[in-house]
């Protein structure tokens, strides 16, 4: 692989660990469900160049199911249902943005100082990609815990999903069927989600998960 097609893979892979920092800063739901669109629109492109450069002609399959379905579909039902909804806008979180940011850095270095050492084999755009994708993994873990509202906790849950594509790509690609399958499964859960969330906001007036404890205490 030449060196610039090193610095675009790189490039890519490193633009989804900003874009998930973004999504960490965002407090407002629609700006998190608009990050999260650009993220899965960075994963298309990143599964695309991989796709070119292993010549695993599988993966533009891959490239396109994330760019329509977590860039386009998902983000649009998902405005919709905070608009049918009312959903309150402002995300309630359980620490500062600060603190968060902060403890997003250290998991970042964490995953650099776990992932190189133990992936010597992996290649240097493998074994870089596969770091990149773990710190995507767990600024998503850290997005689920931090945010307090269904909606953001599920945009975390796709996020932490779309750092596990961008390993497996990395480390040239999983079988075709699996692929299908990841997304297939991601879309029922993004439809069962849905459902629920409609009869959380009947039953109790609110999908905020700290006034849904209030309820249970009750």
């Amino acid at each position: 692989m030449s060196p610039l097609a090193f610095d675009i893979a790189h490039l890519l892979a490193g633009s989804m660990v900003v874009v998930s920092f973004l999504l960490l800063y965002q407090d407002r739901i629609t700006g998190v469900l608009n990050v999260f669109a650009v993220q899965a629109i960075i994963l298309a492109l990143a599964v695309a160049f991989q796709a070119w450069s292993q010549g695993a002609p599988h993966l533009y399959l891959t490239a396109l199911i994330a760019l329509i379905v977590k860039g386009g579909i998902i983000p649009l039902a998902l405005h919709r249902i905070v608009r049918e909804l009312g959903i309150h806008r402002e995300i309630e979180k359980v620490v500062g943005v600060g603190l968060t940011m902060l403890v997003g850095l250290a998991l970042t270095a964490l995953a650099v100082i776990v992932v190189l050492p133990i992936a010597q084999e992996a290649g240097r755009v493998g074994r870089e990609d596969l770091a990149f994708a773990l710190a995507v993994i767990l600024l998503g873990l850290l997005m689920m815990i931090t945010r307090r509202n269904a909606v953001t906790q599920v945009v975390g849950f796709m996020s932490l999903e779309n750092g596990l594509v961008l390993a497996a790509t990395g480390a040239k690609g999983m079988p075709l069927v699996v692929e299908i399958s990841v997304a297939f499964s991601i879309l029922i859960a993004f439809i069962v989600f849905g459902i629920f969330v409609f009869r959380i906001r009947e039953r109790f007036d609110t999908v905020d998960v700290h006034a849904l404890e209030r309820f249970r205490g009750d």
